[in-house]
């Protein structure tokens, strides 16, 4: 944004969210310099007071402090990190021509059938690539979020282990501010509302893939299934 000591640079925070119909909505956009477990706790205390009342399933890709900040404010979430980044992130350790058994092992992990294959599998990685203990200890570090995964159905693991969705949200927000500064903040919010818009018209038709399965896999959760119940409705 453009300012009397000429460019600044901000970050604008979004928050997507599939409700019980299988409806994806931008909960909301905030604009922040700084990154703190307290700024996201403000945002987590503001869609509660505008009145969200829970998470089921919170998907983040690491960034610092959003967990502690979900937490805080919906203290039953479940957090889930993001598979598809802790693989990015592990494989800077890898020389790249063993990228692709790296890669292949990693998923024969998280793509097991049950938490049982999982961990044999996790025992069988540490010991093939122990010469590389970057890598392994992006995954001892996220062991457990790879387990939870497991404690739900393989459409609901499909839906949950990655940031695909609002990533693609953000992809789309940087084609209409990669193209110069803006004068203030209701600038930036503006261009926004306006592709926010065009991403509903695309969403009508575009919703969560294999949603009936989902829908019954979450109903038989212990934590997830009455708040299914709670919030379902007919239309």
């Amino acid at each position: 944004m453009r300012t009397e000591r000429g460019i600044r640079q901000v970050a604008v925070y979004v928050m997507l969210a599939y409700d019980t119909n299988e409806y994806k909505d931008v909960l909301g956009l905030w604009i922040n310099e700084t990154e703190s477990k307290h700024v996201w706790m403000q945002i987590f205390d503001e869609l509660k007071a505008r009145g969200i009342e829970d998470l089921g399933i919170l998907s983040i890709d690491g960034v610092s402090g959003l967990e502690e900040g979900a937490k805080a404010i919906f203290p039953n979430v479940t957090v889930q990190r993001c598979i598809v980044h802790l693989v990015r992130n592990s494989i800077r350790y890898i020389p790249r021509k063993q990228w692709s058994a790296f890669t292949k092992q990693l998923k024969g992990i998280y793509g097991a059938v049950s938490v049982e294959e999982a961990r044999r599998g996790f025992d069988q990685f540490k010991q093939d690539w122990q010469g590389y203990p970057g890598a392994g200890a992006v995954w001892e570090n996220n062991v457990q979020h790879v387990e939870q995964l497991f404690n739900y159905g393989s459409a609901v693991r499909k839906a949950m282990y990655t940031t695909n969705t609002i990533e693609s949200v953000n992809a789309s927000f940087r084609k209409v501010t990669k193209k110069g500064s803006f004068p203030n903040e209701d600038a930036v919010f503006k261009i926004f509302y306006l592709r926010i818009l065009e991403l509903y018209k695309k969403w009508n038709s575009h919703r969560l893939s294999n949603w009936a399965m989902i829908r019954n896999q979450l109903l038989i959760d212990e934590r997830l299934g009455p708040l299914m119940e709670k919030y379902d409705k007919d239309f």
